[in-house]
């Protein structure tokens, strides 16, 4: 018992260490690219956070399987460079009690992996576009940031704000250039038109449309016809912002709830339900590939196979991103799946375990008087 919880603690602890670590970078270069978005006044500041929140769970249903397989290289490679597996084969463990043990963990790993790519990953994702079409859809105060100049919703006007007040939803000093129309009737009612205001406030109408109203200004409009310019103040001034609400995105496959994937009998679907099961069976297949390559010389030091096995891992990976795409397009059959890469890494792992074991020379011992009785 005292060597099953030492050798659990030692790969949940180094298991921990990488997937915080890979988190971290990830979660850094997405918050780099919605910060810079939200400078850029794309964002609202305040769903920055809600941003990255959200993607959480798709980033941690792909990186658990790799920190878990990163983990067991780490951990079983330290424990051989220091000899202390020497010792344990020693005291009668054998390899394949090292390989369940871990399977312990591989199996609580797949269960949360399942989690994520099964329940949580797909929710996180329907609760994004929700906040994206909700965003677009609010082309009024939230999207207006003060000291820059923005375009409207409708692509209409140029709107620059000196501050806005959040408690009372107001602007202070607006400045709006109304663009050019389409409409060569209407383009000498607003050609050259500039609005400045001491106030103003966004107000959304029942159709979903939203109007800008200014308060106390001044427009400045040019006329074509005789190229002069007119000035005339105002109490209240009214402009169309945004014309109607924003149609829902057509959802990825990723938003799409699990049990709805299973309801509906279509390829892509059922190309998405293989891939969402991927990784929750990769956690317990790449158990059987990380404890023999694990095996290290104590001269060579606990990193000696870590570069084959991530090729390993990452072959793992491309094969199934390719096979996804074949189901896809619907070049490989849905019974087909991605069964074949996944029975090919089990088989991989059963061989690497096979080899230098007792069984596995044994085995390899029996074949030949086989082969030559046949002969």
């Amino acid at each position: 018992m005292i060597v099953f919880r030492y050798l659990l603690k030692e790969v949940a602890k180094t298991q921990l260490a990488v997937f915080v670590v890979m988190m971290t970078i990830f979660i850094s270069n997405k918050f780099v690219k919605v910060l810079d978005d939200a400078s850029e006044g794309g964002t609202p500041g305040e769903v920055i956070m809600v941003y990255l929140g959200l993607y959480m769970p798709e980033l941690a249903g792909t990186v658990l399987p790799l920190s878990f397989f990163l983990g067991i290289l780490l951990a079983y490679g330290r424990i051989y460079a220091d000899n202390e597996m020497t010792i344990l084969h020693a005291t009668g463990m054998s390899e394949w009690y090292i390989v369940r043990v871990t399977l312990i963990l591989g199996l609580i790993t797949a269960v949360l992996t399942g989690a994520l790519t099964l329940y949580l990953s797909p929710m996180a994702a329907e609760y994004e576009y929700q906040v994206k079409e909700k965003l677009a859809a609010d082309s009024g105060l939230s999207a207006l940031v003060a000291g820059r100049f923005q375009t409207t919703g409708n692509k209409k006007a140029v709107v620059f704000i000196h501050d806005k007040d959040r408690s009372t939803n107001t602007l202070e000093k607006v400045f709006v250039a109304q663009l050019p129309n389409n409409d060569e009737s209407q383009r000498s009612i607003i050609n050259s038109s500039l609005v400045y205001a001491a106030q103003g406030e966004v107000i959304e109408e029942s159709e979903g449309s939203q109007r800008l109203i200014l308060k106390d200004g001044t427009r400045y409009q040019k006329d074509e016809t005789n190229n002069e310019f007119r000035q005339v103040a105002f109490s209240k001034y009214y402009i169309q912002i945004q014309d109607q609400k924003v149609e829902h995105k057509r959802r990825k496959l990723s938003a799409i709830p699990t049990s709805t994937l299973f309801a509906e009998p279509i390829q892509e679907y059922k190309a998405e339900i293989h891939w969402r099961i991927a990784f929750p069976l990769a956690c317990l297949i790449l158990t059987l590939v990380a404890v023999p390559l694990s095996v290290v010389n104590p001269r060579q030091g606990k990193f000696a196979k870590m570069f084959p096995a991530l090729l390993l891992f990452l072959g793992y990976l491309l094969l199934l991103t390719a096979m996804r795409s074949g189901l896809e397009s619907g070049k490989v059959p849905a019974v087909v799946g991605l069964w074949p890469v996944h029975l090919s890494a089990l088989l991989l792992g059963i061989a690497l375990l096979m080899k230098s074991r007792s069984s596995g020379l044994k085995l390899r011992s029996i074949l030949p008087s086989f082969s030559k009785s046949g002969a």
